[in-house]
């Protein structure tokens, strides 16, 4: 069968691409076609676990959602998910592979590139068109030589490329010019467009801009996409730097997250910001704790190095002194292993540290193993049945003074029971090893009405703003966007020109 493909590259980190992407991809689904996103290879904190209980980058989560599919590991084969400023996980079609230095993976990279194509392939032979994505930008000429995710897999999928370059940033235009005149004249002729992302203002100031890049260049600029309020999920930690960090004073309930160093899958939040009721901040310092109805302690990749950092920081007096005074304090993953008593990582899956004391507001000790537990997970909640998903490497035991959170009824769609989390006795700290919990809307709602009962404040009703139907509409949003502002003929002409036939 033949594939059109298409790849966006961007002139560095967070420049927009997946989102580009994503909406690409709505809007190709919209026409009636079978859609892939592809990235080969994510550096990420933020992850997913399929349906198979394959853990893949949250980037090619919501593109997939964007076209209409369920989550394949084949559209993220490479996860690299840091411990350490020199280390990382690898993750390769959703099962961990090893720990590995930056220099070990660079070195180890050239046996990856058969098994990248293989999984890009199998996909594309399922879809009609394969919406690409690169990673960070495509013009580190010292890694270049062994690139597998922009220049080197547009060269192994014979896709056209897409240069998209952030504007709010500064000096877009030489970050344009310079990104392609470091490639090689062969990667140079495969930029087919250049889209200019996150742009304010008058976009008649930037026509004689575009004009002089595209004559220095001989790439022509098919679309300036303007700075929007499109709300969605968010992989990479540096866009933390750009969420609150303060209470949005119209809002009844004030929820703060400590934001960890090694945080992992803060988008497990998202839910609850879009309450019309709820206030969530990010905290840096333990200065700007204050007295919030909820603080949440997120998922961490590295729970040793963030316990010491609290501890480092000052956290931990404010922590307790706060549950002392009776705000609910919660624990997701990471989060709620540094609730408990003890760390110990005897084999250094995740650091250096062999071990620390918690913060001691459960009883509980974890222990962390050599395996990953990845699954999709049902769970037992009181009254109310759970949906979400365990990553996690750590095994907690609960001691004899908390209960468990939950009752585990289902992994990855086959039956079981266990129990999940723990909570305290006075009810006033819990921890759960879910995440999405938050994902269920009348759960949710539930909990969010007993803290505003505690505050003398009416309950909420249920609302139908389902997390689901919320990113539904911000697909639509941003296909419309990108619709209105790249000239979707000349997509349609690069796409037309990529065929790749497979079997």
């Amino acid at each position: 069968m033949k594939t059109k493909s298409i790849m966006f590259q961007g002139t560095a980190s967070d420049a927009g691409k997946s989102w580009v992407a994503a909406g690409l991809c709505r809007i190709l689904k919209n026409r009636g076609l079978r859609v892939a996103p592809f990235k080969s290879q994510n550096m990420a904190l933020n992850s997913f676990i399929t349906k198979k209980g394959d853990e893949m980058g949250r980037a090619q989560v919501f593109q997939a959602e964007a076209a209409g599919v369920d989550p394949d590991v084949r559209m993220n084969p490479l996860l690299l998910k840091p411990s350490t400023d020199q280390d990382s996980q690898v993750v390769f079609m959703g099962k961990v592979l090893a720990n590995m230095s930056a220099a070990e993976y660079y070195d180890y990279k050239p046996q990856l590139r058969s098994k990248v194509l293989q999984a890009y392939h199998s996909l594309a032979a399922e879809n009609d068109v394969m919406v690409l994505e690169g990673a960070g930008s495509p013009a580190e000429i010292n890694l270049n030589d062994r690139d597998i995710v922009n220049m080197g897999m547009a060269e192994m999928a014979d896709a056209p490329v897409i240069l998209v370059a952030d504007i709010d940033k500064g000096g877009v235009f030489a970050s344009i010019y310079g990104t392609i005149k470091l490639m090689p004249p062969a990667d140079q002729k495969r930029i087919k467009g250049i889209i200019i992302n996150k742009f304010r203002g008058d976009q008649s100031l930037l026509a004689s801009g575009n004009q002089m890049i595209e004559k220095l260049t001989g790439v022509p600029v098919i679309g300036v996409l303007p700075m929007t309020s499109i709300d969605l999920d968010d992989e990479d930690s540096v866009v933390l730097s750009s969420k609150s960090q303060v209470k949005n004073q119209t809002k009844a309930l004030d929820i703060a997250v400590i934001a960890l160093p090694k945080i992992s899958n803060f988008t497990d939040f998202h839910s609850l910001e879009i309450q019309s009721d709820v206030s969530v901040r990010y905290v840096v310092k333990p200065e700007e704790i204050g007295r919030p109805d909820v603080l949440i302690l997120p998922g961490s990749k590295n729970t040793n190095e963030d316990m010491a950092y609290l501890k480092n920081r000052g956290f931990v007096k404010p922590i307790r002194a706060l549950q002392e005074q009776g705000t609910q304090v919660i624990g997701i993953c990471g989060g709620y292993q540094l609730l408990g008593n003890h760390m110990v990582d005897p084999y250094h899956v995740e650091s250096d540290l062999k071990s620390q004391t918690g913060l001691g507001l459960l009883d509980t000790q974890t222990v962390f193993s050599k395996e990953k537990v990845t699954t999709q997970a049902t769970a037992r909640h009181g009254n109310y049945e759970l949906h979400g998903y365990e990553i996690h490497m750590g095994e907690t035991t609960l001691g004899p003074n908390v209960e468990p959170f939950s009752t585990i009824t289902s992994n990855n769609g086959q039956a079981t029971v266990r129990s999940d989390g723990a909570v305290s006795a006075d009810g006033s700290v819990w921890g759960t090893y879910l995440h999405g919990l938050f994902d269920n809307e009348n759960w949710t709602r539930n909990f969010l009405n007993q803290l505003r009962e505690r505050k003398g404040l009416k309950a909420l009703a249920d609302s139908d703003n389902t997390i689901a139907k919320y990113k539904e509409r911000q697909y639509e949003k941003l296909a419309n966007v990108f619709e209105d502002n790249v000239d979707m003929k000349k997509i349609d002409a690069i796409l037309k020109g990529s065929v790749t036939i497979h079997g």
